[in-house]
């Protein structure tokens, strides 16, 4: 079945619920305006019973204003309102049902007892006896018959609002007991037609789009050899699903030919990277190399003679203390004059790895001495976080101590003021095994800007005074050769930290496994 004729059955059975409660509205409609009708007849019956008794009223006080003297046509009113409300009680008295004929026959025995009483007032008044006149008119007419008119007012008022309430409620409570009914009956006729639907709609429409959308999603996300289950739907689902699958079949075919061409490319710009980082490092280290010999051959020689000067002549002055400060200031910069030229031979002619299994923990124990010192000197608080229990590694052990060292000092040089450095280590496993160990070298310095960070480990860079710019390039150099990895990450105002990765021995990973 196409797409179109199952959209339009689905929709179909849809509608048949609507039209059915729109059914209903309608006949509830005109029910119910059949009862407000009802409603309003009788409000049609109380308005005449108000007429009548408006007529009533005024005919007693046409009687009153005739013995005040005050309306001159008041006898003649009274006798002609006689006919209105003769005509106004029989109209009343058309629109009562069977069971309430006795309030009809009450008011119309008070009108008669009021018109006589009237007429008997009249009489008397224009006969010369007034003061009888006066007196029936009070204790007949307002004394006895208008009290039992207003009693009897209200029994008709409340009866025929019970008599059209009750019509009202009974008449309501069918219409909705009705409604009700087919509430019911159009609600299970809209669910049976509602799973129908659902049903339709889900076979035919939804679980070939789920389908679809799913295969999409898994062809988004790089799984080209997704099979397109819907593309056996013979709808228009189907040949979307078919254009799709022709759609990820090309796009299989171009990624293969892109990562074809992507890994040639990748691997023609890492060898062009690498000749580049050689020739580039290998014209920096011939230079360093040259300046470095020429360094060591035209310094190294006269500063040994100056320093061993120095000392003999510190040996002989012992009783000039401004002379003795001016030598050992001779022999401090003659120290530091040499130490460059160290950083300098080290880094161009770096010595040859001798590798050997060590123990970190003892690698920084046998370190750590050489800076007490400082470390004293500037107020810095040292903390060990080394388990005893690392895993050994293959090292060079010279050259990672050289290269601790080069961290180390770099960190003392960033708190003149005082802190703190942290030296933990940590094993971090792979696959199952021991991995690697992180040496990490945690200082509360000012620490590096972000646009700095990448060029710390440069040689040359440095943003030192006294700085060569060289200690954390051999220290990165010395760690590469012995196959770690050295890591910066460093926030302004927190401090730096410096982390080591060596691999473990394959010895400790055996026994890890």
């Amino acid at each position: 079945m196409r797409f179109q004729r199952k959209l339009l059955l689905g929709f179909s059975l849809m509608v048949v619920p609507v039209l059915l409660i729109s059914v209903q509205a309608i006949w509830n409609n005109r029910e119910e305006r059949d009862a407000l009708r009802a409603l309003g007849e009788s409000m049609a019956r109380t308005r005449k019973y108000a007429d009548l008794e408006t007529a009533l009223f005024r005919q007693s006080r046409q009687v009153l204003g005739f013995l005040a003297g005050m309306d001159p046509e008041a006898q003649a009113e009274f006798f002609r309102l006689e006919t209105e409300i003769d005509e106004r009680l029989r109209r009343w008295k058309l629109t009562l049902a069977s069971d309430e004929a006795d309030l009809a026959k009450d008011v119309e025995q008070l009108h008669v007892e009021m018109f006589d009483i009237g007429k008997r007032v009249i009489f008397l008044y224009q006969t010369g006896q007034r003061n009888a006149a006066l007196t029936l008119a009070k204790t007949e007419l307002k004394g006895r018959l208008l009290p039992a008119l207003s009693a009897k007012n209200k029994e008709v008022y409340g009866a025929a609002r019970a008599h059209s309430l009750q019509r009202a409620y009974a008449r309501l409570e069918a219409i909705l007991q009705t409604e009700q009914r087919l509430l019911s009956l159009v609600i299970l006729l809209s669910l049976g037609l509602g799973v129908a639907a659902s049903v339709l709609i889900s076979r035919g429409l939804a679980r070939p789009i789920h389908q679809l959308k799913a295969a999409m999603e898994v062809v988004g996300a790089g799984h080209l050899d997704h099979e397109v289950a819907a593309v056996r739907s013979q709808d228009e689902i189907g040949e979307l699903a078919r254009a799709f699958a022709g759609m990820t079949e090309n796009l299989k075919r171009s990624h293969e030919s892109m990562a074809r061409l992507n890994h040639h490319l990748e691997a023609q710009i890492k060898k062009l990277e690498e000749a580049q980082a050689q020739l580039i490092q290998s014209e920096k280290l011939a230079s360093i190399g040259e300046m470095s010999a020429a360094v060591a051959h035209g310094l190294r020689n006269p500063l040994a003679s100056l320093r061993a000067a120095a000392q003999v002549t510190l040996h002989y002055v012992g009783n000039a203390p401004v002379a003795q400060e001016h030598l050992r200031m001779v022999i401090a910069e003659v120290d530091r004059l040499d130490r460059r030229i160290t950083h300098l031979l080290s880094f161009s002619r770096p010595g040859p790895l001798r590798p050997l299994l060590e123990q970190l923990p003892r690698l920084v124990d046998g370190l750590l001495p050489t800076f007490a010192g400082p470390l004293r000197d500037r107020g810095i608080r040292l903390e060990i976080d080394l388990s005893n229990d690392l895993p050994d590694v293959y090292i060079d052990p010279i050259q990672v101590e050289q290269a601790l060292g080069e961290i180390l000092s770099n960190a003392l040089d960033a708190m003149p003021d005082g802190g703190s450095v942290t030296i933990r280590g940590y094993c971090r496993p792979a696959n199952g095994k021991a991995g690697s160990v992180i040496l990490e070298i945690v200082d509360t310095g000012d620490g590096i800007t972000a646009q700095l960070l990448p060029s710390v480990c440069d040689p040359f860079f440095t943003t030192k005074a006294e700085g060569t710019g060289l200690g954390l390039a051999i220290a990165k150099r010395y760690i590469a050769q012995n196959g770690g990895r050295l890591d910066i990450a460093s926030r302004p105002g927190i401090g730096t930290t410096v982390s080591i990765t060596l691999p473990v021995s394959s010895s400790d990973q055996d026994r890890t496994a």
